[in-house]
């Protein structure tokens, strides 16, 4: 099968990147979001504490007011409570955020296998679009691609629309993941998993199976393609054709 190239950004990872990547879906906004504000409050309370330690080591007699004081006690139960309560609130939102499943507007199946993945379009009745999708070598790579993460057919899909992924596996477990995205989620034999993104921009998403899956696991790696729609609709009548 001829994979279907256009002309789009890359997000990917870097080298020694200590952050996330680029969002590319409103989910992982949110947990970068969510991200920076615990962030923000794990520096002051980092920050208190080292300052009460400092304290407590360099002057003399301040540690008889943190202990048996009913003040002190009341002060460090109700802060952490209510630095808890801050965290927690955020934290079930986005929890609740990722699980909803939006009615799509496409569902595409992916299946896991030793060692790569297979994707199904079958909303398109007997038009079904199936191909399979294998890292490219090494040896074969062109200038500017990517190491273990370039493939012979990338997932295309349109931006600016809600689609769903139905997981499994065929033989042991895998795991789809694409961090740009914030998805991840396991490719269970028998079983099928479901996850959903709505792509805000075109690029191409790189990601890899995150469950050891065998010999060859580090070796099948997913790119998602985001297009346009009429790039996409273009792209589905090629495959059509095709088939």
């Amino acid at each position: 099968m001829i994979n279907y190239l256009f002309w789009v950004s890359h997000d990917s990872p870097e080298p020694w990147q200590l952050g996330f990547q680029d969002a590319a879906s409103p989910v992982m906004e949110e947990i970068i979001f969510f991200h920076d504000q615990i962030m923000f409050i794990l520096t002051i309370i980092i920050t208190t504490v080292s300052w009460l330690i400092i304290r407590v080591l360099t002057t003399k007699h301040y540690h008889k007011y943190l202990f048996e004081g009913t003040l002190i006690e009341i002060i460090w139960t109700l802060i952490p409570a209510v630095i808890l309560i801050f965290i927690a609130f955020p934290s079930l939102k986005l929890l609740y955020l990722m699980d909803e499943v939006i009615d799509p507007a496409l569902t595409i199946k992916a299946v896991g296998h030793q060692w790569y993945w297979s994707y199904e379009y079958s909303d398109y009745g007997l038009d079904t679009i199936e191909f399979d999708s294998y890292m490219i070598p090494t040896s074969d790579l062109n200038s500017g691609d990517l190491r273990l993460l370039e493939v012979d057919n990338r997932l295309i899909v349109p931006i600016q629309t809600q689609v769903r992924v139905l997981v499994t596996a065929a033989d042991v477990l895998h795991s789809f993941a694409i961090p740009c995205l914030s998805i991840k989620i396991d490719a269970v034999p028998g079983r099928l998993n479901q996850t959903s993104f709505f792509i805000k921009r075109p690029g191409v998403f790189y990601g890899q199976c995150s469950e050891i899956c065998g010999a060859n696991h580090s070796f099948m790696p997913i790119v998602i393609e985001a297009v346009s729609l009429d790039k996409y609709i273009n792209w589905v009548a090629t495959q059509t054709e095709e088939g």
